[in-house]
């Protein structure tokens, strides 16, 4: 078999659709029950971010594939089971699952002396078995190993009540009359604030450092709709982060209204959070926001402000550790937490692995997947090639300068893209 590619999620199987319209042979190991990734709603047992009430945050003509659009019944923002079926009818279209083995989990994945790299699996049963493949493809994201202060704040030992990850977040449902603090300002949380909202007795929102909220729709536009428009493009980077200051300004007013800090730091100067739903929460009172938390007391929970809350949760929505256990040490996420990768996708001085769906993009991720799946099809097979090694290390030391002036040291911005001059990199390897 030439190709191994992991996970069957949104990037895996763009890559298998890239790899078998190129007529390569290739096999996709997931580990969970059936494809569709962080969409699908996780079984009985099973971790996974895909809580009840998880939307996309980017529009629909965006987020499907370019061949295969979402079904014109879905909503603009769908929510996460018809994410998971339509991904399904994809590979179902694609003729992709007789090449997805299911519930079958990646145990390490090795180079041989010969070039080829040994992938070891586990399946349902628990047995191991090892193969060889010319080529692996890693697209299995990073959303597997959660992210949590360590250590906790003071006290976190003695607290009465339940301490848990975005990860293992289901249902606003199961906190019903419940007193709840959720930790974080990015997607997860606001989300989770919102839906906890409508059921808990209170719901606290605790914010370390402010983040810029942008609505998902401007103008009447979806934002990541304004991310690829042309004269979106034609702007400046000063011009663009000038008019959705101005916008901002206008379509939700300073943060510090609402009682969240302001950011200390200009927009596209970090992730942005996307939510239309976190802001009326809070003016409605349904939302309180609170400061980061310092320290706990039995059934309190104290924040930096001296303030204290009674509570009988605490929701971290503090993202997820760039991790790749199957690995080996320091691939592809550097000592320092970034991650190098030329063009995002190759580890420089490692031929034949590839990494598709690491990036973060400021608008919808499907156009920027497909174009590295058929890229890397095409390196696969020939049709394209990489320059020298020292090449792409030049390469990645330039963006990761880039990203560090613009973003500073902080986990995960090594990863940020801006749609529009990260396709253009792809064009000149990609078919006219």
């Amino acid at each position: 078999m030439r190709v191994c590619v992991i996970g069957a999620g949104l990037s895996g199987l763009a890559v298998g659709r890239a790899l078998k319209e190129r007529g390569i042979s290739f096999v996709c190991l997931e580990k969970a029950p059936d494809v569709g990734g962080i969409w699908r709603q996780p079984g009985a047992g099973e971790r996974g971010p895909g809580y009840q009430t998880l939307h996309l945050n980017t529009a629909k003509q965006l987020t499907g594939y370019a061949d295969f659009p979402m079904p014109s019944s879905y909503p603009l923002y769908p929510r996460h089971s018809q994410v998971a079926a339509y991904l399904r009818s994809f590979a179902e279209w694609a003729g992709l699952l007789d090449h997805v083995e299911l519930r079958t989990e990646v145990v390490s994945v090795r180079q041989d002396a010969d070039g080829t790299w040994s992938v070891v699996s586990r399946d349902a049963d628990g047995v191991e078995s090892a193969r060889r493949f010319e080529q692996v493809v890693v697209a299995s994201g990073h959303h597997t190993d959660p992210a949590l202060p360590d250590p906790l704040p003071p006290g976190a030992g003695s607290f009465t009540g339940t301490v848990l990850h975005s990860l293992d977040y289901r249902d606003g449902g199961d906190f019903a009359g419940r007193r709840a603090v959720v930790v974080g300002l990015g997607a997860s949380a606001v989300d989770i604030a919102a839906d906890l909202s409508r059921h808990a007795e209170r719901t606290l929102l605790s914010v370390r450092r402010g983040l810029h909220v942008v609505p998902k729709q401007l103008f009447g536009m979806s934002v990541d709709e304004i991310a690829e428009a042309p004269w979106w493009n034609e702007m400046s980077f000063a011009e663009r982060r000038r008019w959705v200051e101005q916008a901002l300004l206008v379509a939700r007013g300073r943060l510090s209204d609402y009682g969240l800090p302001e950011p200390d730091h200009p927009v596209f100067s970090s992730a942005t959070t996307l939510s239309d739903e976190i802001l009326s929460r809070i003016r409605h009172g349904a939302v309180i926001p609170k400061p980061a938390i310092a320290s706990f007391d039995g059934d309190r929970v104290v924040f930096t402000d001296g303030s204290a809350e009674a509570a009988d949760a605490v929701v971290y929505c503090t993202g997820f550790h760039m991790t790749f256990p199957f690995l080996p040490a320091g691939c592809p996420v550097a000592a320092d937490g970034s991650v190098e990768l030329y063009r995002r996708v190759v580890p420089a001085g490692r031929p034949g692995l590839y990494f598709v769906g690491l990036v973060r993009p400021v608008g919808a991720i499907t156009r920027l997947v497909e174009a590295q799946a058929e890229w890397v099809a095409r390196l696969v097979d020939g049709a394209a090639a990489l320059p020298p090694v020292q090449e792409m290390r030049e390469e990645i030391g330039t963006y990761l300068a880039g990203i560090v002036q613009r973003y500073g040291r902080t986990e995960g911005a090594s990863i940020q893209v801006d749609v529009g001059p990260y396709l253009a990199q792809f064009r000149e390897s990609l078919p006219v």
